[in-house]
């Protein structure tokens, strides 16, 4: 057996008992229990799930004839990423996104987990019957494993604990206008209301967590449409600045202040902030997390690799909520990321919010179809950004420069995500009884970002004529391969991902602070 091997032996042919159908991947480099080693992972092709580590690269004569075995070395073997914060849109605004597209793309970039928004569908998934909806427009179009989150709007508190029951992976609100009618934010007082509901619930409330301080300078989104503003732009529509300007870092530290604020009222529950890109809110949410308030915060791979300097003039594919703030700031969120105590970041997300391409108001010059008098108007124009399936490439890119190991990018994209929505227990790790899922990754190739390239419905991304280093050669969700750099899909046996609906549980380490009556951090 090999040094540091686990779970049982391999075959050999005096065994006298048949082994199990098994799928063998193995690389000189895989990324197991958070760091890089020579590896060779057996897979259950019955149960989808990993039997048998072992920290050498066996021979495939190791294990029984016909066994499936593949050895990508020097490719990288990582878990495979949870992406848990991804707008699918179906049903309801498929033509923005759907099931089918959305998790196509995810498995083009080694993600084989998403987890799916509950606004922008039509019905939100703010009920049980929107949920049942939604699962239902989900059945066979999944290419990788879907998970969905539970909404939080006025009036909606009695469906949180059914929507718990029903296995959702968490909730979402807004304070600030979500720009669907559909999905409302909410008061203080409603969180009040549903701080009560979950409290004592196995869940995570997250907020998108911007506000319009009392006194501000901001003319928000609609200043186009008022007959009196009540203040003014302070330039041009079509230029990121004004926009920019628009929502400045007080609108996050202003809404996070009101949630931490209001913290004590549901000391057990783990609260999170979306997409975090403003660099003042950090040291309020460090102090809060040394008081003993449960609070983490996500960014996303935008605000880690694009700038407000690099935007042109109506570019609008960059125009997202929070927005993508100064080259200063964004070196600011990397310090944090790569702080070597506790960070307050503890994931990266896509935030993968397309619609389509008329509704970006993009102008021809940067390739869109848009001549009207609103081209390139940043207030006008639908807020998100494009990425998903592109994340790690961009984390990589990016990272060169910044001295991230890929170690790094699975605490970020796979553990820390996976804990995040409740699935630390088959996600997010290469470990035996886990999911097999797997991303072979190309640390030293490269791709063009490009329609071909971009497997979400709508070819509109801020990324789209940029290269990037870092391609997933295959992609392996539960066992099988679901996608591969040379040959695609294999569209003769379809999406075979799953819906994750099983209830979330305590973890054994909340368990034990209950026992002992401590705070959740």
């Amino acid at each position: 057996m090999a040094p540091h091997a686990t779970g049982s032996p391999p075959w050999t042919p005096t065994s006298g008992s048949p082994s199990p159908p098994i799928t063998v991947l193995a690389s000189s480099r895989a990324v197991i229990a958070g760091r890089i080693t020579e590896a060779t992972i057996v897979i259950s092709t019955r149960t989808g799930r990993v039997t048998s580590i072992f920290h050498s690269v066996l021979p495939p004569s190791s294990f029984p004839p016909g066994t499936e075995y593949l050895d990508h070395s020097p490719h990288i073997l990582l878990p495979g990423l949870v992406d848990a914060h991804v707008h699918l849109n179906e049903p309801g605004r498929t033509e923005w996104e759907g099931f089918w597209t959305g998790t196509r793309a995810a498995a083009f970039g080694g993600v084989t987990t998403v987890v799916d928004m509950p606004l922008n569908a039509i019905p939100p998934t703010t009920t049980v019957n929107g949920l049942e909806e939604k699962i239902g427009a989900a059945h066979g179009k999944c290419w990788v494993d879907v998970g969905f989150y539970g909404g939080i709007v006025p009036g909606n508190e009695k469906e949180l604990k059914p929507l718990v029951q029903k296995g959702v992976r968490g909730f979402k609100g807004f304070l600030i206008d979500s720009g669907v009618d559909e999905f409302p934010a909410v008061s203080s007082e409603d969180i009040r209301k549903v701080f009560a509901e979950l409290g004592d619930e196995p869940t995570t409330v997250m907020f998108h967590a911007e506000m319009v301080p009392p006194i501000t300078a901001s003319v928000g989104d609609e200043v186009q449409h008022s007959d009196e503003p009540p203040f003014a732009p302070s330039g041009p529509l079509d230029l990121y600045q004004t926009f920019l300007d628009s929502r400045p870092p007080s609108f996050e530290t202003y809404a996070i202040a009101m949630i931490l604020s209001l913290a004590e009222l549901a000391p057990r529950l783990p609260l999170h902030i979306v997409h975090l890109s403003a660099i003042e809110a950090i040291p309020m949410l460090r102090e809060a997390r040394a008081s003993g308030i449960s609070i983490t915060a996500e960014t996303c791979f935008h605000y880690l690799s694009l700038a407000a300097e690099g935007v042109k003039k109506g570019d609008t594919r960059h125009k997202c909520c929070p927005p993508i703030r100064s080259q200063s700031n964004q070196d600011g969120l990397w310090d944090e990321m790569m702080r070597e105590d506790d960070s307050v970041i503890k994931t990266i997300v896509s935030d993968h919010s397309p619609c389509t391409p008329n509704l970006k108001l993009l102008p021809s010059c940067h390739g869109g179809a848009h001549e009207a008098a609103d081209a390139g108007d940043f207030f006008s124009a639908w807020g998100g950004i494009g990425s998903v399936g592109l994340g790690l490439s961009i984390l990589w890119t990016e990272g060169q420069e910044r001295g991230i190991t890929i170690e790094d990018v699975v605490k970020w994209c796979c553990k820390n995500t996976a804990k995040q929505v409740g699935l630390e227990h088959q996600k997010g790790d290469l470990s035996v009884g886990f999911d097999g899922d797997v991303a072979v990754f190309d640390d030293e190739g490269s791709f063009l970002v490009e329609p071909s390239t971009m497997l979400f419905r709508n070819k509109c991304s801020p990324y789209e004529g940029k290269v990037m280093k870092g391609v997933v050669k295959e992609t392996w969700v539960r066992g099988k391969r679901v996608y591969t750099r040379a040959t695609g899909f294999n569209e003769k046996s379809g999406p075979s991902g799953s819906l994750l609906l099983e209830p979330r549980k305590f973890t054994k380490a909340i368990k034990a602070l209950d026992e002992k009556g401590e705070k959740r951090t």
